[in-house]
């Protein structure tokens, strides 16, 4: 009867095991990983605790050796034993995550086949689609494994769960080359639903303060593509990588440039990567890059395409589903019950279009929050909530069945005053208070900003200017 051996497992390991797993023989696996054990045990496999480079443990015979770690020293270890061992028996080889050249050399030396999923899929895909998406993922790992030293990835400021997923991400397949990466932000974590996403999957998210910029050999921007523009670095720093979904309001430049307006989410772009490149994102991931396409989404219903669709249906079997259901049902904050309620008191309903000025806030995620809930109201298509805080006046828009692009019309109002952009469907705004906090009384200053902001809102949907005013996007209260 037909034997295989499985020395060492991986998420490759795993995925041989079940290709083989119905075929006629025997199947026995050794490896030190509890949990792979475990997983193996579960799934009716022969599997033993142990090393997998111990030759004391390996059975009498085997016809076939399937050698899998995720570690290359380990698989050459093994395949050299397993030679010794076995020498007539049919070895295949996983080259193991960011082998090196010498580590290839060594399994090629003793093994049959040699399998690296990244190459052989990478390569497929390449010729298959022959065209620059295709070959992006090859640029990308290229990209990263020039740089000097660790790669800083820094989403923009009060990141938004399609930012916190995006740059867990692209921190992911960083490792798969042998490159520490570090997802930062700066600004805070402030709407609820997101804190809970960070904080129930134990996500490492650091803040600037943090981190010493000048001990990284690279830096990549994810969800916003311009530096110094809504993020914690200064403005014009270089930049490697920028992988994003917006459109970008200005020159943008890098090694790597994947900057796609058509798709709902950069979570899209990133599972797309990991897809391409053979990365099985763990559960954790999978739960963060899920939700970060569904909210920026709005659950598939809005800026949606086919490749969204595909990348969530991707990811449903991995992601944690408890996990989703806690994270979408927080404790509602105070301040956003607040700032809610003063929305829906001090609307100014204008046909279908509402804006609303809270006035002062304390969080600015409050006001998106916001946005979406005023679109509930009948016949209300389009919605502009705002505020200020900090000597700067904040604004979330949203849209629905509307031919009014909300990111086109907040660059025609304010962004000869301030920044402003977005997409069709969701958009945000920043404008300095400037002189109206100094010549304002503070009981006056709300119905000041009032009449400023929502004047030029208004007026700007009337009467749009011919080519669309604006200066740099800002996303931060989408």
């Amino acid at each position: 009867m037909l034997r295989r051996l499985l020395l060492g497992c991986s998420s490759v390991g795993f995925t041989l095991v079940e290709r083989v797993r119905g075929e006629p023989g025997e199947l026995y696996a050794i490896t030190d990983d509890t949990g792979w054990v475990s997983t193996l045990r579960d799934e009716n496999v022969a599997a033993v605790e142990a090393d997998p480079t111990d030759p004391s443990v390996y059975p009498d015979d085997a016809d076939i050796v399937l050698i899998a770690d995720s570690d290359p020293v380990r698989n050459v270890a093994a395949a050299e034993v397993a030679r010794r061992r076995y020498p007539d028996a049919m070895l295949i080889a996983h080259v193991g995550e960011a082998p090196s050249a010498d580590h290839r050399a060594a399994l090629e030396a003793t093994a049959d086949h040699v399998v690296d999923p990244v190459d052989a899929l990478t390569g497929r895909i390449r010729h298959a689609v022959g065209d620059d998406v295709g070959e992006r993922p090859v640029r990308l790992l290229a990209t990263l494994r020039e740089l000097s030293g660790p790669l800083l990835i820094v989403a923009h400021d009060n990141p938004d769960p399609d930012a916190i997923a995006s740059a867990f991400g692209l921190a992911r397949i960083a490792e798969v080359v042998g490159v520490p990466a570090d997802p930062v932000h700066g600004g805070e974590i402030a709407h609820q639903e997101n804190r809970a996403l960070v904080n129930l999957l134990d996500l490492d998210l650091r803040t600037f303060d943090a981190v010493d910029i000048d001990e990284y050999g690279g830096i990549a921007l994810v969800d916003h593509s311009r530096a110094g523009i809504n993020d914690g670095l200064p403005e014009g720093t270089p930049v490697d990588i920028v992988i994003d979904h917006h459109p970008p309001r200005g020159p943008v430049a890098g090694a790597f440039i994947d900057i796609r307006p058509s798709l709902g989410s950069t979570s899209t772009l990133i599972q797309e990567y990991l897809s391409r490149l053979a990365i099985e994102p763990d559960e954790r991931l999978a739960t963060a890059l899920l939700y970060g396409i569904r909210i920026d989404t709005k659950d598939l219903t809005r800026e949606t395409v086919p490749q969204d669709i595909e990348a969530a249906a991707a990811l449903v079997p991995l992601a944690d589903e408890a996990v989703l259901r806690r994270v979408e049902s927080p404790s509602v904050s105070p301040e956003t019950l607040r700032v809610l309620a003063t929305a829906i008191d001090r609307r100014d309903v204008r046909g279908p279009i509402v804006a609303s000025c809270v006035g002062e806030i304390t969080d600015r995620d409050a006001l998106a929050q916001a946005a979406e809930r005023l679109l509930d109201i009948e016949d209300v298509t389009v919605t502009f909530v705002y505020g200020y805080m900090d000597g700067t006046i904040f604004g979330s828009a949203r849209s629905r069945g509307t031919d009014v692009d909300v990111g086109e019309l907040l660059r025609d109002a304010l962004g000869a005053i301030g920044s402003a952009g977005g997409h069709a469907n969701m958009a945000g705004a920043q404008v300095p208070i400037g002189i109206l906090s100094d010549a304002t009384a503070d009981e006056l200053l709300s119905e000041v900003v009032a009449e400023a902001i929502s004047g030029r809102f208004f007026e700007a949907i009337r009467d749009p200017p011919a080519t669309p005013g604006g200066t740099d996007s800002v996303f931060q209260t989408e």
